[in-house]
Parts: structure tokens; sequence; C-alpha cells
């Protein structure tokens, strides 16, 4: 029996998203789907510019399962940009996501606050 997902950690968004190619109707393209925790890693890593271990940090999970999302959104955003596609991120919540603000930005905004 495998072992249990652990929990991860993910920015709250509002709704999905799509980004597609300009000037093609929606209907007329083929999807690709990023999960929400595949864009979060983006997000850190590409965005935020930390490195794997810290990113892993941040969202609960290992170094390791960092690289392998992050290999996994960068091979699907190439793909959908080369071949045409939509790309759909997924940003509903799943019961392995745990959506929010991070632990450590609760702590910052209290001392920063006096609270």
């Amino acid at each position: 029996m495998p072992r249990p997902r652990k929990m991860r950690s993910c920015r709250r968004y509002r709704a999905d998203r799509i980004y597609k190619p300009h000037g093609v109707p929606l209907r007329h393209l083929e999807t690709v789907d990023i999960s929400l925790d595949q864009f979060e890693v983006l997000r850190l890593c590409d965005v935020e510019r930390l490195d794997q271990a810290d990113a892993g940090e941040r969202m609960g999970i290992s170094r390791g399962t960092v690289q392998r999302l992050l290999y996994e959104a960068r091979q699907k955003m190439v793909e959908a940009i080369l071949h045409q596609r939509a790309i759909a991120v997924r940003l509903r919540e799943s019961e392995d996501c745990r959506v929010g603000l991070y632990p450590h930005h609760r702590r910052c905004r209290k001392r920063r606050h006096g609270l």
C-alpha cells in the first residue's frame, strides 16, 4: 500500500484561470491542465526565485517532490505554447492542498503589527 500524500500549502486564488493564444476562441483549442500545486511551485521557483529546498519547505513537501512538480509544470507549459493549446490552471481546493497563507506569513504579520 502506498504511503498517504502529504498535505501541501498553497496560496488562495479566487477562481480557475485559463491562458490561451490571442485571437483564437477557446472552443477551438485543446486544453492542458495544470494543478494548483504545480502552479504554486512555478510561482515560488520562477517568480519568487526560491530554490527548490526553500519552496519545498514553504509548501510542506520534499525538495524531490518540488523538482518533479516543477518539471511536469514546465513541460506542460512549453507543450501548450508550442502546440497552441490553452493552459487551464485548476485552482479549486483539493483534499491534498491546504489553501491559504503559509504559516510563516502569519508570524511575520503578527510581528509587524505588534500582536
